[in-house]
């Protein structure tokens, strides 16, 4: 009888320390580290420039972008992952940056990281996406922007996929996605050999 009760206090104290792990606020403290995959969900507080010809106030952003695409590109936040335009997207084309049209990424390089993020292992041009070391959260991460604009883009990581084993991950916000089949009537045939 003694035995029968330990183990149903046993079960009782395993249930309920399971009951407050899986409810309890997993959110990483701002100055703890986390795993890659979990530090795409972070916003960024990376400082970045625009090229001089393109540079716009606060409030021609606000009218050129929607609110999300400004509270991300601009604001440097982040999209739910499995909740964003591109993360499942299939379709052969190419993506630019939302704020200002530059060509970054395409569907050949494009692949599944399982984060819900829009992931790709190498830029078209990498002279068009620019590199900031990102030191929020307590973690070292390098945030990726637009070189032309400086619109916030997302993160880059190291680990991606042969043969550049690095993980783009991404906002869709940032990202205007246009069909293999519209490049050439948007001056974009150049790229065409990564929309495959």
């Amino acid at each position: 009888m003694k035995t029968l009760r330990n183990l149903f206090a046993t079960s009782i104290i395993a249930a309920t320390t399971f009951i407050a792990m899986a409810t309890e606020d997993t959110s990483p403290a701002p100055d703890q580290p986390v795993p890659d995959a979990e530090a795409c969900a972070l916003p960024s507080h990376a400082n970045t420039t625009a090229l001089e010809a393109f540079k716009k106030s606060d409030s021609e952003w606000k009218e050129l972008l929607t609110a999300d695409q400004y509270r991300v590109m601009r604001e440097h936040g982040t999209e739910p992952s499995f909740r964003n335009a591109f993360w499942n997207n299939k379709d052969k084309g190419l993506y630019l940056c939302a704020g200002c049209k530059s060509p970054l990424f395409a569907s050949g390089e494009k692949y599944n990281s399982g984060t819900g993020w829009p992931s790709f292992w190498d830029t078209i041009a990498p002279e068009n996406v620019g590199r900031t070391v990102d030191t929020s959260f307590g973690m070292t991460r390098v945030e990726v922007h637009c070189s032309r604009c400086g619109g916030h883009l997302g993160h880059v990581f190291e680990d991606g996929p042969r043969p550049t084993n690095l993980r783009y991950c991404i906002n869709s916000a940032s990202l205007e996605f246009v069909p293999k089949a519209d490049l050439e009537e948007r001056h974009l045939s150049a790229f065409a050999k990564h929309a495959k």
